[in-house]
């Protein structure tokens, strides 16, 4: 069975996920709902402290907890700790959870075109390198051509065996 076909065919188990062979179902399994990817996307504006992240978020400190423990299990976050009286730890970004930046970057310009702010203000993004103001884009590794939809073919490597 392909990759393709296995995933239409199959019900997936939320508790399952992280074992599934399609790659975007391991990625929820980490990223998992919408305070994860927002407590993901404070770490990567250089959030860092627990009662920082209950404060712009909002939401309950066992949620924000939780998320971060998840994160920490996950590799995406690591602790480190800044006072011993009582214990203290900053969240930081692991490798694996700064490569999760253009994710969370693409999933912003998607909720600009697609879920614009009543008032049309868009976010500006600055390349620190060049100085620019760009947009994120996806494009291919080999040629260089922007990937637009419908111009990817998914084939699973293992049935090319």
């Amino acid at each position: 069975m392909s990759f393709a076909d296995r995933t239409e065919v199959s019900a997936m188990r939320w508790n399952d996920l992280d074992a599934d062979p399609c790659p975007v179902a391991r990625t929820m399994a980490v990223l998992g709902d919408r305070w994860t990817v927002l407590i993901l996307r404070d770490c990567l504006r250089g959030v860092s402290r627990f009662d920082d992240f209950c404060a712009r978020l909002g939401c309950s400190r066992t949620t924000v907890s939780d998320r971060l423990a998840h994160l920490v299990s996950c590799g995406v976050l690591e602790t480190v700790a800044y006072q011993s009286h009582p214990p203290r730890h900053d969240y930081r970004l692991t490798e694996s959870g700064r490569a999760l930046g253009g994710v969370v970057m693409l999933m912003a310009q998607w909720g600009e075109t697609w879920r614009p702010r009543p008032d049309g203000r868009r976010l500006q993004r600055r390349h620190l390198a060049c100085g620019c103001q760009f947009q994120p884009v996806l494009a291919c590794s080999e040629c260089g051509e922007g990937l637009a939809p419908g111009s990817v073919e998914y084939v699973d490597r293992a049935a090319q065996s």
